[in-house]
């Protein structure tokens, strides 16, 4: 395997494709979890020509099996937030500086400088335990932006909504990062008219309110933050690389990661653009663990590469997964 980091480098779709396939044989030849997953489907790297013919691991097992590429110490484990009861994924990383350089590119392809923001966290959540990537990656950008009034909002609102005024109305570029229930709580309390903020959610209720369908949701925060989008994060435990919207809930990858579309019926079978199906993700930063995973999301592929999120599957609807028993 050549440089991990230059994935980091790639430009055009050639290349991806090409460092994709590397990945592949890499992965095949030193993840025993990935191996043994495709030998039950009789894939090997001599079977796999495009990125189409790659097998795509099913997320559950990151609940079950350690998911490694490395030999090396593992320096962290990130963990899933999971119900009561439920069992987490636990996804261990051998190479942080990886994620670091991924979050930090990903988020400079889209949104340019992170020192340009003030970076603003209301993800209580998260906050309340460890092992979170996302608090793992918030708390790096709000090192990164080097401002004094970045920071973390756990159950302060009215200090939040302080420092938002004040901050918008000094024309400062503010990022206001929140899980969703958050967001609404804050909005449901005070009402602003935001010029300079960058709102973005990264989903989720958490079991704290009911679920809204995105537009619903947007509507009422673009209504309470008097902004005309609202931007969206899209990451997991299981991945080091985030896919970004900035309104709509249309997402788009940074250039070392990719969203394809799997038939619901048949598993192994990638649809072409514009049908509903599962979402496979392949991500490049993830060389040491598996970077091809099947998750249990419903979306749509647009013929331009973005994508959207139409809902999860249930749990009754995963086929395919009578090979869980590895």
């Amino acid at each position: 395997m050549t440089d991990p980091n230059t994935i980091f480098d790639i430009k055009t779709e050639q290349a991806f494709d090409q460092k994709a396939l590397e990945v592949f044989k890499f992965q095949f030849e030193n993840n025993r979890v990935y191996r043994s997953f495709c030998d039950l489907l009789y894939k090997t790297p001599s079977d796999v020509h495009t990125t189409k013919d790659i097998p795509f691991l099913p997320i559950q097992f990151f609940k079950s099996h350690p998911v490694l590429s490395s030999k090396k110490p593992i320096e962290t484990t990130f963990t899933s937030s999971g119900t009561t009861g439920s069992s987490i994924s636990k996804h261990h990383v051998t190479d942080l500086k990886m994620y670091e350089q991924s979050f930090s590119l990903g988020f400079k392809q889209f949104y340019g400088n992170i020192k340009d923001y003030v970076v603003l966290a209301l993800l209580p959540s998260y906050l309340e335990r460890e092992d979170s990537s996302l608090i793992y990656m918030v708390d790096a950008l709000i090192k990164q932006s080097n401002h004094p009034e970045s920071g973390f909002y756990l159950n302060n609102l009215s200090e939040l909504k302080e420092t938002l005024v004040r901050l918008d109305s000094r024309e400062k570029k503010v990022l206001l990062i929140g899980v969703s229930f958050g967001l609404l709580d804050l909005v449901e309390r005070y009402q602003f008219n935001l010029k300079n903020t960058v709102v973005m959610e990264t989903g989720g209720m958490k079991g704290r309110r009911k679920e809204l369908i995105r537009e619903e949701l947007h509507q009422i925060l673009k209504s309470g933050f008097g902004v005309a989008t609202i931007h969206s994060e899209y990451g997991m435990t299981e991945l080091l690389s985030q896919a970004y919207s900035k309104g709509n809930g249309i997402f788009n990858c940074p250039n070392w990661m990719r969203v394809l579309s799997r038939d619901t019926e048949d598993p192994l079978s990638i649809q072409k653009t514009g049908k509903t199906g599962g979402l496979n993700i392949i991500d490049l930063a993830n060389i040491n663990s598996c970077s091809f995973i099947a998750t249990q999301d419903l979306g749509r592929i647009h013929a331009d590469g973005s994508f959207e999120i139409i809902g999860r599957f249930d749990h009754s609807d995963i086929r395919g997964c009578n090979l869980m028993v590895l």
